[in-house]
This record gives structure tokens, C-alpha cells and sequence, in this order.
């Protein structure tokens, strides 16, 4: 009994042992050749697939596997091959012997593709941003997209897009995200001429977040307005176009269309991209404020976003009772959040929503009120103040009241039944719009393999047709001949 439990004990640490990395390097290998089929195929939903089964493995890349996969995907000796191996750490020898052990049981590819050219350097970028080695990654990124102006292959188009936003990346991290702009705008003509869609949306995209990066709105909506428009390739490329645009529209005080952008980038985005979809809320619910609407609690209470979203939380709550020294206090409390999310500027703005909607409150409850009684409640520095304020209201419409200027009151007026305006209709109308366009955008993705119902033509039918067309076409022109 003895030997048995010894006997089943002792190849359990053996196996451990190599398990680890020969499998994420087995993984590797089984992408590469998924990359080189997409390649000979020229399928690129083949190399899409390769890159998300990339980023399943990202967490387990190691300097040792990626010397090994290079060493089998490029030819040794190579310029990307020691370009690429002169950015990996050294490693232990151990864990190189291991490594190297397993990558001799299959001979390396004598000509690599450039599809496998360029994977080799997303790994290797992937692997240096995620070790903080910003400096090494900046460099072997600018490599990659040197190496890729030259290329010109529909095949690529994937992985390119992929390079230019870890490109982008780079350079963000570092803070020097200037540098590249012009290099952007150059790849962007580039994607362009080839009709490289993917690669159009992806560089749009980062030029726009360059643009905003530095508050340069007047030149990303000019950009945004004169690039070519196409159908969405990517989903969450097209949320992030759509985020972009939704902060150019706040600032440019086109808030309808930018709450209309916002909402629909955060219905869109992944599940899992949480950051995305809090940072559109917040921004979503600035606009929303600034409208004067008041969100929903339900918005505040979403799963993973409540501790994000408690500073506009109290801000809402502040400008729903109207009061202008809470307002203050949450603006002051929360300032350098406001900051960091770069809405500060807009949250200026809400203090003339806060004074308008404590004015509401109070035409509601009073139907006489003297204006030193308004400018107390509001929290206003002088009577004149409040009376200019309840002036500007009364012309905008935000209350239905009279000013008496020689007794120093308002006067309110009845509130009139709200269902023979024509406010539901335009209710009504925007919900059936919303669910129009949402029913369109889901027609829209449903995409299939072109073809797919059709049998494949063989060499001798498709030259028996073209036969036949040439004999039509000949009798056709006999015939026009003959009439003629």
C-alpha cells in the first residue's frame, strides 16, 4: 500500500514543474499557425480570432516563452529577431532551458510571414506595457509601425489596428503624446489611400482622444467633420467615437445631441470595459443636469459604479433642491475628482441650473413673494440680482410668473394641466425614436460570411459560363450589326 501511494505521489511535482510555460508556448504556436491559415486564406476573422485568444493569454507571458516563440516564428538571426529579442529581459537559465527544451520538438518557420512578422512585435509591446517598461515599449513601437508603413496586405489590417492603439498608448503613458500627432494624421492618409477601414476608425479615434487630451475641440470637430464616413467595423471602436463625440457636442452647448451620444456609447460598450461605461455616465449625467433633467437613482446605483459616481450623486441631489450653497460645498468637497474627469468647467456652468431650479420651487410654493425673500432663499448677494435672475426666468419660460416691479414682488400664476401641452407628444415621439433606432442598429449587426448560401464555382463551370457570356455577347452585337 506503501509503494502504491509513493508511486501515484511522485509524478505529480515532475509534471508540474514544466507545465506552466510550455503550455502558454503551445498556445502561441497554435495562434501562429491560426494566423498563418487567416494569411494563406486571406481571412481576416481568422487573425481577429488570433488576437483575442492573444489576450486570454496576456496574463501569462513571460520574457522566457516570448524568446522562445521568436526564436520558432522568425527566422534567427533576422533584423526583427534580434530587434524584438533586444527588448526582452534576460531571464533565469533554468527557466530558458526549459523553454528552449520545448521549442526544439518543432522546427522554426524558415520565412516568416509579415502577418506573424508583426504579431511577434504586439506580443513583445503587450508584454513591455505590462511590466511598466514604458521607455522600452515606446521604442519598440514606433519599430513596429515603421516596419508596417511598408507592408500594404488586407490581412495585416487587424493587427495593425491593434498596433496603432497600443502606439497611441505608449506615448500617453509616457506624456508625450504630442509627438506623435503628426504621425497619426499621416497614417490616418495612409489607411485612407488603401482603404484600410478598420485601420480609418481605429486612427480617427486616437486622434480625436489626442485633440481632447490637450482641449483641442475646434480642431478634433474638424478632423471629425471632414474624415470619411463609413459603416462601424469594430463595436468598441464605435463606442469610443461616440464618447468622443458626445464631449465635443457638451462643449460645444449642443447638449441634446451630446446626451443622445453619451447614453448610446454606454448601452454599447462591453460589460467588462467598467471604466468606459463610468466615465460616460459621468459625463452623461453632467449633460443631463445642464438639460434639466434629473437622473434617475437607478443610474447611481449601478452594479461596480456606486463609489465612482457619489460625487455627481450628491451634485444631482444638490441641484435638484435647488440649493445654491450646497452646490458649493459638494463643488468644493469633490474638486479634485471634477478635475481628474475634466468636468469642472461644466460643473460652472450648473450654477445658473441650481438658481433656476430653486426659482421653480419657489414660484410653485408662493404665489407672492418679495424679491428680498428671493434673493434670501437663493442665497443671492443683492435684491437687484434676484430681480434681474427672476427677469431672465419669466422670459426663458423656466416659470410661469409676473414681475412687480414698483411693490418689489413676484407674482406666480396657476400651473395649468400639463397633458394639453403638447409635452407627452414630444415625450412619446423621443421614445419611439430611441426604439426605432435601436431596432436599426440591431438589424445592422447581424453580419454573415458573404456567400455562405452559395456553392463554391469550380475552374470548369466558371469557364463554360464565361464561354457562354462571350458567345452572347457576340451574338448581341451581330444582331445590333444586322439593325444597324
Amino acid at each position: 500500500m506503501t509503494q502504491d501511494v509513493e508511486m501515484k505521489e511522485q509524478p505529480a511535482p515532475s509534471n508540474s514543474v514544466p507545465s506552466s510555460s510550455p503550455s502558454t508556448l503551445h498556445h502561441l504556436k497554435e495562434i501562429a499557425s491560426l494566423i498563418e491559415t487567416g494569411a494563406y486564406d486571406r481571412e481576416a476573422r481568422r487573425i481577429l480570432r488570433a488576437i483575442r485568444l492573444t489576450m486570454a493569454l496576456r496574463r501569462k507571458l513571460k520574457a522566457s516563452v516570448l524568446s522562445s516563440f521568436l526564436s520558432f516564428a522568425l527566422t534567427p538571426g533576422s533584423e526583427a529577431f534580434t530587434r524584438l529579442s533586444s527588448y526582452l529581459p534576460k531571464e533565469d537559465e533554468n527557466e530558458m532551458e526549459v523553454d528552449t527544451a520545448t521549442s526544439t520538438a518543432q522546427p522554426p518557420a524558415k520565412h516568416s510571414l509579415p502577418e506573424l512578422e508583426i504579431y511577434c512585435y504586439l506580443l513583445v509591446l503587450i508584454f513591455l506595457i505590462d511590466q511598466k517598461k514604458y521607455d522600452e515599449a515606446k521604442a519598440c513601437s514606433s519599430a513596429s509601425i515603421a516596419r508596417l508603413k511598408n507592408l500594404n496586405r488586407r490581412t495585416l489590417d487587424v493587427l495593425a489596428a491593434r498596433l496603432y492603439l497600443y502606439y497611441s498608448l505608449c506615448y500617453e503613458l509616457t506624456g508625450t503624446l504630442s509627438e506623435i500627432r503628426s504621425n497619426l494624421l499621416a497614417l490616418h492618409r495612409i489607411a485612407t489611400l488603401r482603404h484600410d477601414e478598420l485601420g480609418q476608425e481605429t486612427l480617427l479615434n486616437l486622434l480625436l482622444r489626442n485633440y481632447l487630451h490637450y482641449n483641442l475641440y475646434d480642431q478634433a470637430e474638424k478632423l471629425r467633420s471632414k474624415a470619411p464616413r463609413f459603416e462601424a467595423h469594430s463595436n468598441q471602436q464605435f463606442c469610443r467615437y461616440l464618447f468622443y463625440l458626445g464631449k465635443i457636442r457638451t462643449i460645444q452647448l449642443e447638449y441634446t445631441d451630446a446626451k443622445e451620444c453619451l447614453l448610446q456609447a454606454a448601452r454599447k460598450a462591453p460589460v467588462a470595459a467598467l471604466g468606459f461605461r463610468v466615465q460616460c455616465n459621468k459625463w452623461a449625467i453632467i449633460v443631463r443636469l445642464l438639460l434639466g433633467e434629473i437622473p434617475e437613482r437607478t443610474v447611481f446605483m449601478q452594479k461596480g459604479m456606486e463609489k465612482a459616481l457619489r460625487p455627481y450623486f450628491e451634485l444631482t441631489n444638490a441641484v435638484r433642491i435647488g440649493d445654491l450653497e450646497l452646490f458649493r460645498s459638494v463643488a468644493e468637497k469633490f474638486s479634485t475628482t471634477f478635475r481628474s474627469d475634466r468636468t469642472h468647467n461644466l460643473i460652472v456652468r450648473l450654477r445658473h441650473n441650481v438658481i433656476r431650479t430653486g426659482l421653480r420651487n419657489i414660484s410653485i410654493s408662493y404665489s407672492r413673494i418679495a424679491l428680498a425673500d428671493v434673493a434670501k432663499k437663493l442665497r443671492l448677494d443683492s435684491v437687484a440680482d434676484a430681480e434681474s435672475i427672476v427677469a431672465k426666468a419669466i422670459r426663458d419660460g423656466a416659470i410661469d410668473a409676473t414681475l412687480d416691479h414698483s411693490n418689489g414682488c413676484m407674482l406666480s400664476k396657476e400651473t395649468g394641466d400639463i397633458y394639453s401641452t403638447t409635452e407627452p407628444q414630444t415625450a412619446f415621439n423621443s421614445r419611439i425614436a430611441f426604439c426605432l433606432n435601436m431596432h436599426n442598429d440591431a438589424v445592422r449587426a447581424l453580419r454573415f460570411p458573404p456567400n455562405s448560401h452559395k456553392e463554391k464555382e469550380s475552374a470548369e463551370k466558371r469557364r463554360e459560363r464565361q464561354q457562354q457570356e462571350q458567345e452572347l455577347a457576340k451574338h448581341i452585337a451581330e444582331e445590333d450589326d444586322d439593325e444597324f
